[in-house]
This record gives structure tokens, C-alpha cells and sequence, in this order.
């Protein structure tokens, strides 16, 4: 396949997880997230945990605004692990838990994420940790250097590669064991290896 081929096939693939960008068939409810989750520490005010119920505290802790809350509940604070200790919760799952949580199990759902920040550019975070594995195709790894590796991962689209880099894979870990990454970091990255493989030339 030609390199103006590939591309075509990348560029199509980054349009239509444009258009489909948001909740996938298995994202957990508020309501799921908190019970399987969040209650443990956030029913008893484990570790100052803002307990379920507690108005003052909600108010308290989101006065900066559900984005904040949300970036912190990716990115972890105080004793509370990043993603809740769970990172293969999505940022919309998580901003669900939150908006469940703030309003006491009044809110809807939302369909977008508060928050998903990026902390990384996908170019550094492949050269940093993602290249441990796919620079030379360990355990398995699509090898960012080989598009016939990353044809058939793509073909349920982006957004379904990214869901499983969140999820994890086989040998590799949920968030590739990052779990302070938010779903923009992965999908950046994820995308920086498939354009890579996209476009690379042998010397």
C-alpha cells in the first residue's frame, strides 16, 4: 500500500471518530460508577473523601467548577488514586460519577466528559513509554514503524483502538499502566503511532 493510501485510510478513520467521539456502547452510569467505585472511600469520607449526601462538602469541592472536579478525579489528589484507582474508567465515566455524586443522584448522565486533559503531547508520551513496547513489537505491540500491524486494530475505527488502549490489551495494562493519563493523552497517542506507521519510509 502506498503511503498517500495509508494516510487516505488514517485521515478517514480520524474523521469518523470525529463524528462518533463520545459514549461507546459499555460506558458505565453514574449511578454504576459510584457503587462499584467511588462509595467505597466516598460513603464513609474515607481519607476526607466529600461524603455521599454531604451538600456542604459538594459545594465546597466544586465551587471551581465540575472541569476541576473532574481533572482531579483523573489526575488523582490527596489519597484519592488517579481514575479512582480503576484506570480503565473512562473520563466520561468518571465525570458521570462526579455529576452523580454533586447532585446526589439527580443529575443526568452526561454524554461528553467535564474534562479530559492533556498532559502530554502523544509525540512524548510515544518517545517516553508507549516506544518501550511498540518500537520493537514486545509481546506482541504493533511496532509504530508497521501500518500492516495497525490495518486490522483499526478496523472497528479509532475511537474502538482507543477504548481498548484505555481498557487494556493483552500484556498491556490498562492506560499502559499510567493511570494519571486522561482518554486525550491516549487518543493522542494512539493516533501519533497509527499516522507513524502511516507514514513511515524505510531508510
Amino acid at each position: 500500500m502506498q503511503v498517500r493510501d495509508r494516510l487516505m485510510t488514517v485521515v478517514s478513520l480520524a474523521i469518523l471518530s470525529l463524528w462518533t467521539n463520545g459514549a461507546l456502547a459499555a460506558d458505565k452510569t453514574g449511578r454504576e460508577v459510584v457503587e462499584q467505585t467511588c462509595a467505597a472511600c466516598h460513603t464513609s469520607g474515607k481519607d476526607g473523601a466529600p461524603k455521599i449526601g454531604d451538600v456542604a462538602a459538594w459545594t465546597q469541592h466544586s465551587k471551581k467548577g465540575l472541569a476541576k472536579l473532574t481533572e482531579s478525579a483523573i489526575g488523582g489528589i490527596g489519597k484519592m488514586p488517579a481514575h479512582g484507582g480503576q484506570p480503565n474508567l473512562s473520563d466520561l465515566e468518571i465525570s458521570r460519577a462526579i455529576a452523580f455524586m454533586v447532585s446526589f443522584g439527580k443529575a443526568v448522565d452526561p454524554s461528553k466528559p467535564y474534562a479530559s486533559p492533556s498532559s502530554i503531547t502523544g509525540e512524548q508520551l510515544v518517545q517516553t513509554h508507549c516506544g518501550n513496547c511498540h518500537g520493537d513489537g514486545k509481546e506482541g505491540a504493533p511496532r509504530v514503524d508497521d501500518f500492516s500491524a495497525w490495518k486490522p486494530r483499526l478496523e472497528k475505527g479509532m475511537d474502538a483502538l482507543v477504548k481498548s488502549s484505555i481498557n487494556g490489551h493483552k500484556a498491556m495494562p490498562s492506560r499502559a499502566g499510567m493511570a494519571n493519563l486522561s482518554d486525550t493523552d491516549m487518543r493522542n497517542a494512539v493516533t501519533y503511532m497509527v499516522v507513524q506507521s502511516a507514514t513511515f519510509k524505510p531508510k
